[in-house]
């Protein structure tokens, strides 16, 4: 073991000072370049060699003169206003970055350590370098210092987001709804919706788990407590879009009893995006049979190791494009027209598959009359799928959600009077095969008395259309019959001017409506008050079955004890960290330490 080089004073005429490490060890530091070299170099010659060389500086300089030299710190600052990072800076930013990637790309925490890092010190190790390697080994990028990085940027997110809120002209909107991770915990996930710099805004504010019951009122206790922890009172919600279970979050629930209760105005939605399950309640008797059936047949399949794979055998030898089947299930709506469509596609591969197998579903399956049954709600599914699909973006609103499930409601007339004529064109898989007018008129009863339920049903749940006609000038101001409008309304003036304006006319023909009325807020507070209060509720939670979607990443087996609250806001949200401001405060705290 070599012996280890003491500080002297004296070094200081070649302007050095001097860095002591956890262990004891000095090590000289260049007062002028910030350059640290090791023990070894701790020497006269070495020191006047560096100094010589790379400064061409003549030596003698003492300890007064060191004085008037700028500290690290103020060399900082000195390289921040000339747009230069210094390598303490730089370090720390580095390391903020890689950690909001690897929260973006839904990583886990020890990726770093692990393998980037590593794979980084090899790479620069060949092609830069050991002096560039060095430079790396610096970057803190430990399990720890990647979570806590994530946990700062989450909070300064969330502090951003709470800012709008509470700047915001307007009550905002909610999207609320529950699911269960992996770890069979209840998760809470909430998006918000409000109005910022004329644009209306939509962001994630919190997922959280549910401790222990999944009652409505554990549900607004949560949603509560969250605005009561950052200080803004529960009147800044004016809406809230829910889903799920009745007796959670359902309109009659006892959450909504108790938003109610502590805030009146607050108005309740529930999500439009799932009318499969409306149709489902809807099924007569020999419907609901089919589609148990098919479900059956699918658990059969895909509930069975063996069963399984031998029809993945099966259909590669036979050729055929479908080779796993989906599972139905409840939750996600989508899947029951996905599945529906490919047994009715693979009907003649499947039945073979089931005689092979001699399975006692074959009966019920290969019966012909459960063929027809199969068809129509391939066909009425695929329809639903559709309209779920068409509202599943971002920024609809309940007017525009309306209007489509108003659509779709004014085609079931058209297809009745279809129907009994024996027309199925809207119907194209049940069309294929039926070959005879008894088979038509046999189905043809039971799809007609179907589907008059299906629109009672639609318009005593959605409320379809229920946008009054004295509100329509909303959706287009400018082509609105303002004799709709009574007299004594006090905006009418306000309309009547709008109108008037060319240049608000060529806004509104380029503008997305929201966009519009938000960009009016200035020249017609009243009229952009009104319209955007009624645009500004969500109409569904396709927010949070996104943000349900992004959760799988990060509650998965190997992580289902994972706290991922902080993670998935980095990842999901469309805010930024502050960086600099964040390690700005990182510095000072570290300063404070010192």
């Amino acid at each position: 073991m070599s012996k280890k080089r003491k500080w002297d004073d004296d070094y200081v005429r070649y302007w050095f000072t001097c860095t002591t490490e956890v262990d004891g060890t000095q090590r000289p530091q260049c007062v002028l370049c910030n350059s640290i070299f090791s023990n070894a170099d701790l020497r006269p010659s070495k020191l006047s060699d560096h100094f010589n060389r790379q400064h061409g500086g003549v030596g003698g300089h003492d300890l007064s003169s060191l004085k008037h030299v700028p500290t690290p710190s103020d060399q900082s600052e000195t390289l921040k206003a000339f747009g230069v990072a210094s390598h303490e800076d730089a370090l720390l930013q580095a390391s903020y970055q890689f950690a909001y990637l690897c929260a973006k790309e839904k990583n886990p925490h020890t990726i770093a350590e692990k393998l980037v890092k590593p794979c980084a010190l090899e790479i620069a190790q060949i092609v830069l370098g050991p002096d560039a390697q060095k430079k790396l080994q610096q970057v803190p990028l430990s399990d720890d210092v990647i979570h806590s990085r994530i946990d700062e940027m989450s909070q300064d997110i969330l502090q951003q987001v709470l800012e709008d809120i509470k700047a915001t002209p307007l009550k905002v909107g909610i999207q609320l709804a529950e699911t269960t991770d992996m770890g069979d915990c209840s998760q809470l996930m909430a998006f918000v919706r409000y109005i910022k710099e004329r644009e209306i805004i939509e962001e994630f504010l919190f997922c959280e788990p549910l401790q222990l019951t999944m009652k409505g009122k554990d549900v607004f206790s949560l949603f509560r407590d969250f605005f009561l922890k950052h200080k803004i009172a529960l009147d800044v919600c004016g809406s809230v879009c829910t889903d799920g279970a009745s007796s959670m979050l359902g309109e009659n629930s006892e959450f909504v009893a108790c938003v109610k209760k502590e805030a009146p105005h607050i108005v309740i939605t529930h999500c439009l995006l799932n009318p499969h399950e409306l149709v489902t309640k809807t099924l007569p008797t020999k419907l609901r049979d089919a589609l148990f059936t098919v479900v059956r047949v699918i658990n059969f399949i895909k509930g069975r190791a063996p069963n399984h794979r031998l029809f993945q055998a099966f259909f590669e030898e036979i050729g055929i494009e479908y080779s796993v089947l989906l599972f139905h299930t409840e939750m996600r709506w989508l899947s029951r027209g996905q599945i529906l469509t490919h047994i009715f596609e693979m009907y003649e591969e499947i039945n073979q598959f089931l005689h092979h197998q001699s399975s006692n579903l074959v009966d019920g399956f290969e019966n012909k009359e459960f063929k027809f049954h199969l068809a129509y709600l391939a066909d009425l599914f695929k329809h639903l799928n559709e309209l779920s699909a068409s509202m599943q973006r971002t920024g609809m609103n309940t007017v525009s959600a309306r209007e489509k499930l108003s659509a779709f409601v004014r085609k079931f007339p058209f297809w009745l009077k279809r129907i009994e004529k024996r027309n199925f064109t809207n119907f194209p898989f049940l069309e294929e095969i039926i070959v005879s007018d008894h088979e038509a008129a046999s189905i043809a009863a039971e799809i007609t008395q179907h589907l008059q339920q299906v629109s009672n049903f639609f318009h005593g749940y959605f409320s379809v259309g229920d946008l009054a006609e004295a509100s329509k000038w909303i959706l287009d101001p400018f082509l609105f019959n303002l004799d709709f409008v009574d007299d004594g309304y006090l905006m009418k003036t306000d309309l009547a001017e709008l109108r008037a304006s060319g240049q608000i006319l060529m806004e509104f023909e380029t503008m997305k409506l929201e966009d519009f009325w938000c960009a009016q807020f200035t020249v017609f507070p009243s009229l952009a008050k009104t319209a955007l209060e009624i645009l500004i509720p969500f109409a569904t939670t396709y927010l949070c079955e996104l943000g349900f979607s992004s959760l799988l990443h990060f509650k998965t087996k190997s992580r289902s004890c994972f706290n991922m609250s902080d993670d998935i806001r980095v990842a999901i949200s469309k805010k930024v960290p502050r960086f600099s401001d964040i390690i700005e405060q990182k510095l000072q705290l570290q300063q404070k330490s010192l």
